[in-house]
C-alpha cells in the first residue's frame, strides 16, 4: 500500500492524520515514505491509547517507552528516535507537544565542552563544522582531566605537553595539527574565562610540518572530464551532481561554500556568484558559462519544488532540506568511484582548478584572487606544479654528464 490516506488511525492522534499527510507532501516525501510515517503514527497512537496517555504527554521518556514497546513486539524498522522525528516535529509545530528538552551535561568535561562550543560560535564566529572539529579534538583532553579528578587551577604546562606528546604520534599530520590548534584555542578560552590562573597556550608543542614541502594533488584534464561524464544527466541526482562538480572544478570552491550557496547568491544579470568563505567573508566571483548552464539545468529540471531551504543544492530524499558539507563531499567521492579514480576528496578539485588556471597562463596573484587566499604564500604552492618552468631553473647535479 503506497497511499498514506488509506492508513487507518485510531486513538488520540487520529484527528491529526490528514494534516500530517499534507505536511509530509510539503516536505517532499514520496507516497511510500509518507505511508511508512503514517503507519508509525498509527502504532504510536494505539500505544498511547492503551497506556491511557494524551498527545501532550509525548515527552522524550514516553517516546522512548513507546519505541521500546514496538521493538519488544518484534518490529525492526521505524523504531528509533530518528524515525519519530518528523511526527514529533509536526506535533510540536501545532503546539501539542513540548519542545525537546536539551540534554544536560553529565560530567564536567561535557559542561566545559558545551561552554567552549558556545565561545567558538558566539565569540569567534567560527563555522559549525569548524566548531565541531575543535570540540571533538579537545574532548579526550577534558575527559582526562575528569578521570584524574584534576582541578583546572592545578592544570600545569607539563600536563598540557604530556597530553600532546601522548596523543599526537598516533594521529595523521592533519589530525595532529587539529589537536594542537584546538587545544590552544581551549586553553585561551579557559584563561579568558578565569578558569585557569595563567595562559598555557605556549605549553602546546608544535607539530612538525614544513609549509610548501609537498605537492598539491590534482586531477589531470582527462580525469576531470571522466568525473563530469560519470554524472547521468537523465536523472535528478546526475544533474545536481554535475552542477556541484562543475562549481568545484571551475571555480575551486570549498565544499562548505558550495553547500552554503543560496539562490540569492547567483546574480544572473551580472554573471556573478556571491561566495561566503572563511571568516564569513563574502566575495564576488565571475560565473563561467559552463557553470551557469550546469546550475540552470539543475534548477530548471531537478531542484525539488518542495525544497524547505533557500540553498541552491537540496537533498534528493525527503525531507528536502539543504545538502550539507558532508553531502557535497559524498557527491565527489561517489563520482570518483564511478569514474574509476578511487577515493577523491572535494579539496582535490580545488587544487585541480588552481592547476588548470596556472597551465592556462594565469599568474599566481590572479589564482589567489579566485581561490580567495588571504596570503600569497597560500597560492605559492601551485608554482611547484609548473614543472616545465621549474626545470629551467634547476642546476645540473654535481658530477652528472652534460
Amino acid at each position: 500500500m503506497k497511499d498514506p490516506s488509506r492508513v487507518r488511525l485510531s486513538g488520540p492522534l487520529r484527528e491529526f492524520g490528514k494534516g500530517f499527510v499534507v505536511e509530509l507532501a510539503r516536505q517532499g516525501y514520496s507516497p511510500l515514505g509518507a505511508t511508512l510515517q503514517l503507519r508509525l503514527m498509527a502504532r504510536t497512537s494505539r500505544w498511547l491509547q492503551a497506556e491511557g496517555l494524551r498527545v501532550g504527554q509525548l515527552t522524550d521518556d514516553v517516546v522512548e517507552r513507546c519505541l521500546a514497546a514496538q521493538r519488544a513486539a518484534g518490529r525492526r524498522d521505524y523504531v528509533t528516535a530518528r524515525a519519530m522525528a518528523p511526527l514529533l516535529a509536526y506535533l510540536r509545530g501545532l503546539g501539542l507537544v513540548a519542545p525537546a528538552s536539551p540534554s544536560r551535561p553529565s560530567s564536567r568535561a561535557e559542561e566545559l565542552g558545551e561552554r567552549f562550543r558556545r565561545y567558538l560560535t558566539v565569540e569567534r564566529s567560527l563555522a559549525s563544522g569548524t566548531v565541531t572539529g575543535y570540540v571533538d579534538a579537545v574532548e579526550p583532553f577534558l575527559a582526562g582531566l575528569d578521570e584524574e579528578q584534576l582541578e583546572l587551577r592545578e592544570l600545569s604546562a607539563g600536563r598540557v605537553t604530556a597530553f600532546v606528546v601522548a596523543r599526537c604520534p598516533g594521529q595523521s599530520r592533519g589530525a595532529a595539527k587539529m589537536t594542537v590548534t584546538a587545544l590552544r584555542s581551549l586553553l585561551g578560552f579557559l584563561h579568558v574565562e578565569g578558569l585557569i590562573g595563567g595562559s598555557l597556550v605556549g605549553a602546546v608543542p608544535s607539530v612538525a610540518s614544513w609549509r610548501l614541502s609537498g605537492l598539491p594533488r590534482f586531477l589531470e584534464p582527462d580525469q576531470a572530464r571522466a568525473l563530469l561524464d560519470s554524472c547521468d544527466q537523465q536523472t535528478v541526482v546526475g544533474r545536481r551532481d554535475l552542477a556541484i562538480l562543475t562549481l568545484l572544478l571551475r571555480l575551486g570552491l570549498r565544499a562548505g561554500e558550495v553547500a552554503d550557496l543560496c539562490l540569492e547568491d547567483v546574480d544572473w544579470c551580472a554573471g556573478e556568484l556571491v561566495v561566503t568563505g572563511k571568516g564569513r567573508r563574502s566575495e564576488r566571483l565571475p560565473l563561467p558559462v559552463d557553470v551557469g548552464e550546469a546550475i540552470t539545468g539543475y534548477l530548471r529540471d531537478s531542484r525539488p519544488h518542495s525544497a524547505l531551504d533557500r540553498t541552491v543544492f537540496i537533498r534528493v530524499k525527503a525531507p528536502h532540506r539543504r545538502l550539507s558539507t558532508g553531502g557535497i563531499t559524498q557527491v565527489v567521492a561517489a563520482a570518483g568511484r564511478r569514474a574509476g579514480l578511487g577515493q577523491i576528496h572535494a579539496h582535490r578539485l580545488r587544487h585541480t582548478a588552481a592547476t588548470s588556471m596556472l597551465r592556462a597562463g594565469a599568474p599566481l596573484h590572479e589564482i589567489g584572487q579566485v581561490l580567495r587566499h588571504r596570503e600569497q604564500l597560500s597560492t605559492a604552492i601551485y608554482a611547484k606544479v609548473d614543472r616545465a618552468a621549474l626545470s629551467s631553473l634547476a642546476r645540473p647535479w654535481p658530477g652528472a654528464g652534460s
